[in-house]
Order: structure tokens, then C-alpha cells, then sequence
């Protein structure tokens, strides 16, 4: 049963622990109040619940649900300090606790090979990340951003089979190439370790990598972007804004053609814009904003039609959307 993004008010009624045949109960987004009412325990046969984006405090089934394979509470008033010990105990396939006021150390969910999907951000947690994957052996999809945690990234171990790592507005250090550089990487999809202080350079990227997503945004990596780039065929997204990366942008850039999204912004790069760049047809949103390149931005859809501001703070773009280049310029004028 779904009754989610509706405008529901009020409490969740205690008669709902009526429903013995109930296997599915979402009422996610809407602006539901009061606590959680104890008679959910009864739902024998409830296998995904989804509370999520309410207004609901305290109280949880003291004795859990007995055939839970998916809970979700995330952004609610509650004021958990731990995961409760039914959902640490129990062998669930997602767990989803965003924004419920967790803090201290990473749980330690006692069933941990069940688990394919975790989300935990938007919390206080400041340890445990070292830990915390032991064991993960089925997890897909693990986000841990915006909390408090310290660790060297070389000291995390992931999940072999894990696709989406979120761990961005951390405290993570470290080289980026222990997250790319071993035996996961293959499989990963999505990786945004931004707002870290990750340091080292962007390393060299093998062929067969299935990244869609790049972020990280707002840290301390510097050194070149690899002409091994290339090998990213499937990127749609890569924003390494925020950066101290030098260097130039190497023409193979222009072979990711299924990229829509590129932020190169805040950075050292020198050089021109590659014409090469033209051949990524998808393209919707680019920003090279505030590094030292210079000459003539390349001429065609979508980088004449991007915003001044995508260029500005450079030492001499020129060409559409920006004054012509003087050369041009002369040129027109002797004819």
C-alpha cells in the first residue's frame, strides 16, 4: 500500500497494526506527526516499509517487524542517537536512516551480508568508516555523506560488488587512487567523495570501468587529468571543480561522448579549450570558470551558447560568448 507525497496529516492510526495480510507500506512525504505507533509489530507478513519525509518522533517497535527486509525513516524528527538494536540484529536488504540524529560510531549490523543498500548520511557519525564494510559482501549502494567521519581512504575496504559510494562532506584523507585502483573499481558507477580533503593526483583509469559519475569537488588533489580519461566511456557526470590540478585539458576528453555534465572550474589548467570537445553532442552544462586558460573557445553548440560566466576569470578565452579574439577581429577588419 502507497499513500506517499499526498498532503496526510496527523497521527499514523494504531489500527493500522490491523492489516495481517499488509506487505507494503509507504507513506513517505507526507505530514505525518506523532510517534510511531507500537502496533506495526503485528504486521507479520510486512516486508518494505517507507516513513520517510514526514514530521514523526519518537517510538519505534520495540520488537521490530518480524519479515522486514526494507525500512526506511530518514528525515523524520526522530532523535535515535543509535540504530535501534531489532534493526542492527535483523536481516534486512535496505536500510535507510538518513537525517535521524545518529551520532558516535558506525553501527555494527550484525548480519551484515544481507545488505545491499545503506544510507546513513545527513547524520553525526565520527568514526568506523575503517570498519565498517567487513563482511558487506552483497552491498550495491552505500551513502555515508555529511557526517563527521576521519579516516584515510586507503584504510576503507570496499565491497566488491559495490556500484554507488557517497561519502562526500567528510573529513576523508588520503589519495583518491586507493578508491580507484583496486579490485572494486570496476564495478563502481557513482562515486562522490567530494568536500573531503582527499589529496594526491587524479589517477591513470583502466579500460572496462563502468563510472557514470566522478565527483570530487572541493578538495585537495592535484597533478594532471590523465589522458587515460578516455577510458571512461560510459561517464555522464565528471565535476573536479575545486581543485589544485595543473596541467592541460588532454584532447582524449573529447571521447567521452555520453558526458552531460563538466565542471573543471577553480582549478590551474592551462592552455585552450580542446576543439575536440565538440564531438560530445550530450553535453548540457560545462564550466571552466577561474583557471589560466587562453584562446579561443571552441566554436560551436553547446560552448558558444554556454554563459560569459562558464569562462569568466581566465587569463585570455575570447571567441563566443565572449569578445572576439583581437586576432579574428583584425582579420575582419583588413578585408
Amino acid at each position: 500500500m502507497s499513500l506517499s507525497h499526498n498532503l496526510l496529516t496527523g497521527r499514523i492510526p494504531v489500527l493500522v497494526g490491523n492489516l495481517k495480510s499488509l506487505t507494503s507500506l509507504s507513506l513517505s512525504s507526507n505530514k505525518l506527526t506523532g510517534q510511531i505507533p507500537e502496533s506495526l509489530s503485528r504486521l507479520q507478513n510486512l516486508w518494505h516499509l517507507n516513513l520517510s519525509r514526514n514530521g514523526l518522533s519518537d517510538l519505534l517497535p520495540s520488537n521490530g517487524i518480524p519479515s522486514l527486509l526494507s525500512i526506511d525513516l530518514s528525515y523524520n524528527r526522530l532523535n535515535l542517537g543509535i540504530v535501534p538494536e531489532w534493526i542492527r540484529s535483523r536481516e534486512l536488504s535496505e536500510v535507510h536512516l538518513a537525517g535521524c540524529n545518529l551520532r558516535g560510531t558506525l553501527p555494527n549490523f550484525t548480519k551484515p551480508d544481507s545488505l545491499t543498500s545503506i544510507d546513513l548520511s545527513d547524520n553525526y557519525f565520527t568514526n568506523g568508516i575503517s570498519k565498517f564494510f567487513i563482511k558487506m559482501s552483497s552491498l550495491q549502494k552505500i551513502k555515508l555523506s555529511n557526517n563527521q567521519l576521519k579516516s584515510d581512504l586507503s584504510e576503507i575496504i570496499l565491497p566488491v560488488g559495490l556500484s554507488s559510494l557517497d561519502v562526500h562532506s567528510n573529513h576523508l584523507y588520503g589519495s583518491l587512487s586507493s578508491v580507484l585502483n583496486n579490485k572494486t573499481s570496476k564495478f563502481l558507477e557513482a562515486i562522490d567523495v567530494s568536500n573531503n580533503q582527499i589529496s594526491g593526483s587524479i589517477p591513470e583509469f583502466n579500460e572496462g570501468l563502468s563510472l557514470k559519475m566522478l565527483k570530487i569537488v572541493n578538495n585537495r588533489i592535484a597533478g594532471h587529468i590523465p589522458s587515460s580519461i578516455s577510458n571512461l566511456v560510459e561517464l555522464q557526470m565528471l565535476d573536479i571543480s575545486r581543485n589544485q590540478i595543473t596541467g592541460t585539458i588532454p584532447t582524449s576528453l573529447g571521447l567521452l561522448l555520453k558526458l552531460q555534465w563538466l565542471d573543471l572550474s577553480i582549478n590551474g589548467l592551462t592552455g585552450k579549450i580542446p576543439d575536440s570537445l565538440l564531438s560530445i553532442e550530450n553535453l548540457r552544462h560545462a564550466n571552466f570558470r577561474a583557471n589560466r586558460l587562453c584562446g579561443e573557445i571552441p566554436q560551436g553548440r553547446p560552448f558558444n551558447i554556454f554563459p560569459a560566466a562558464a569562462y569568466a576569470h581566465n587569463l585570455c578565452l575570447c571567441g563566443k560568448p565572449l569578445p572576439p579574439c583581437k586576432g579574428k577581429k583584425l582579420g575582419k577588419m583588413g578585408q
